[in-house]
């Protein structure tokens, strides 16, 4: 059947789930997918995948795991996230944000309180897509988010100094004080063979890049470090270095083996796995809660990387997404993979770069770059076994100088504002000292607040007495124009009241002009209301200016009109003239002469 003619089949496909998953591949099959974008996918997945093979291994040893999990993410989360979601060339897998969340689960857990926890988010994920929450993500400031990645990036890269010095340092502490004076103490046991092998690899890293970009420098690094220190060892020179082989082994038919497995799993219950008593953990509800804060935290990164990366994505590829949809795949994916041994997923926004850069056009892409690791694992398993474990710490540090963005970083702390540089060093700080849960709490606490002083810094309240002028016209006798600037929420209202109360008892009309209010909450309303009825109650006339409409619509709600007798006017002029018939009317009241009865 010709690719024209499959792309019209599967856009006829009718969309059951009102979220529309898939939407992202059906929007591109709908707008024609030809021979050439197919070409394209296939190249680009292919290089992805190249990258994603050993990240895949790194990513998933540094966070605990054995490599061939990180492999699993990498397969049944990249094909299945991408089939099902809202970016069309976005790349899901095991990323390097998640490492700092994710070792101290295993180091309690085991590996199967970590896939639970990948479980469990991935419940979280979906919900959070059905509620509609995509879109909230995008009012998480951005120096939180630059300040909590600096931090992770930080704490990635003492994670993995064991390996790269070869330091004899049994399991890393939690937080970051402790793993420095730990480190520090641990120099003296630094091997250099490792440093040899780390220092060659990380050298290829930082070079390859500035030689040709054709070939991914992740490949010529790996290959260059893993060959040099099979040489080296085949010596006898005595040089040995750590690899997966030597580090990791896996039990197949009732056989130890060292290395990784040429198969994918069988589907497994995560809390079947033994943990760390080497007793499977069993599923318990006091289990489930105690699982349930590192499981939102790593669905609260989770949607915030993947929505990040999704939006770098069509910044570079003038593509679009829809981020609910994203979110519900990114939590199908994630409560999938553990049942077949993958942990935590979400957008890469490295492979996602590289999959646009190299020409990616669809999800097809990121399907093609999971068959390729599949098919990297069932032919080239015992070759990966031979991998140093100082070039996979050599990989990661590259990664999280990468992440870290720290020249971006230092050109936002000369420019931006101090209130921004202070929440970005406090999420900072607060990840790199305690952890990301803690950061993006007080980092966004502390956004709200600021910037809830800058609004009501701006925000403005003034009087224009009668005979004065406004807007070129002579404001009439009796008449006050009480001209409000800014939002009117709780922040400001108590300083747009303050000004009210200068307000003399000789106006008889006073005139709100808001039509520079953009917005109007519930404090907003009732400070308005209380001027309003302070003037009904001493027979004062109030008029409402050029509301617009998120406040209009709020007082009308509020039946403002029918409270306080308010009068709402859409102009000025309107409003002088009624300001002028009051003031005549009140005036032919108090001349006319008593009428007196017979």
């Amino acid at each position: 059947m010709p690719l024209r003619r499959v792309a019209q089949v599967a856009s006829s496909i009718p969309i059951a789930t009102p979220l529309r998953l898939g939407w992202a591949l059906r929007e591109r099959l709908r707008r024609g997918y030809t021979k050439s974008d197919l070409r394209s996918d296939v190249l680009a997945g292919l290089v992805v995948g190249v990258v994603a093979l050993p990240l895949s291994m790194a990513l998933a040893v540094a966070s605990g795991a054995p490599p061939q999990n990180g492999l699993y993410t990498a397969i049944i989360g990249g094909a299945l996230i991408a089939l099902l979601g809202g970016s069309p060339v976005q790349v899901s897998g095991p990323t390097a944000a998640f490492v700092v969340l994710l070792t101290p689960i295993s180091a309690r857990y085991g590996l199967g309180g970590l896939l639970l926890a990948t479980t469990l988010a991935g419940v979280l994920l979906i919900v959070m897509g059905i509620a509609r929450f995509g879109r909230l993500m995008q009012f998480v400031p951005y120096p939180v988010v630059s300040g909590f990645t600096a931090g992770i990036a930080v704490a990635i890269a003492l994670l993995q100094l064991k390996d790269f010095f070869g330091l004899s340092v049994g399991s890393m502490p939690e937080h970051t004080p402790e793993r420095v004076l730990l480190l520090a103490r641990s120099l003296p046991s630094l091997r250099w063979q490792e440093l040899l092998i780390g220092s060659l690899t990380l050298a290829v890293l930082v070079i390859w890049p500035k030689v040709t970009q054709k070939i991914p420098a992740p490949l010529v690094a790996l290959t260059v470090g893993t060959a040099t220190a099979y040489a080296l060892a085949r010596s006898n020179l005595g040089f040995h270095v750590d690899t997966i082989a030597s580090r990791f082994t896996y039990v197949a038919d009732g056989v130890t083996r060292a290395g990784i497995p040429r198969a994918l799993p069988l589907p497994i219950l995560p809390w079947e796995i033994p943990g760390p008593s080497g007793q499977g953990l069993g599923l318990s509800l006091s289990l489930v809660r105690e699982l349930s804060g590192p499981a939102f935290a790593i669905a609260m990164l989770g949607a915030i990387e993947s929505l990040l990366s999704a939006v770098v994505a069509d910044g570079m590829s003038g593509t679009r997404h829809d981020p609910d949809v994203e979110l519900v795949a990114q939590g199908i994916g994630n409560l999938v993979v553990p049942f077949f041994g993958g942990f935590a997923a979400t957008g890469a926004i490295a492979r996602t770069a590289t999959n646009i850069r190299y020409g990616g056009r669809s999800p097809i892409a990121s399907v093609v770059h999971s068959l390729f690791v599949l098919a990297a694992v069932l032919a080239l398993a015992p070759l990966l076994g031979h991998l140093p474990m100082a070039s996979l710490a050599a990989l990661l540090l590259v990664i999280a100088w990468n992440m870290s963005e720290a020249r971006h970083v230092i050109h936002m702390v000369r420019i931006a504002p101090k209130s921004d540089v202070a929440v970005l060093a406090t999420c900072f700080g607060l990840t790199v000292v305690f952890d990301m849960v803690v950061s993006v709490t007080v980092g966004v606490m502390l956004a709200a607040i600021l910037f809830m002083r800058r609004m009501a810094e701006v925000s403005d309240a003034k009087l224009v007495s009668a005979g004065g002028q406004y807007a070129g016209v002579e404001v009439p006798n009796g008449v006050t124009l009480y001209r409000i600037d800014g939002p009117l929420f709780f922040g400001a209202a108590q300083k747009a009241m303050q000004t009210f109360g200068e307000i003399g008892r000789e106006s008889k009309v006073v005139i709100f002009d808001v039509s520079n209010v953009p917005a109007l909450d519930a404090t907003g309303i009732v400070n308005l209301e209380s001027a309003l009825l302070r003037l009904r109650s001493r027979n004062a006339l109030a008029l409402i200016v050029g509301a617009q409409p998120q406040p209009r619509t709020l007082i009308d709600g509020a039946e403002l009109e029918k409270a306080t007798g308010v009068v709402m006017c859409d102009d000025l002029p309107q409003a002088f003239d009624r300001a002028e018939g009051f003031m005549d009317t009140r005036t032919h009241s108090q001349a006319a002469p008593p009428v007196r009865g017979d």
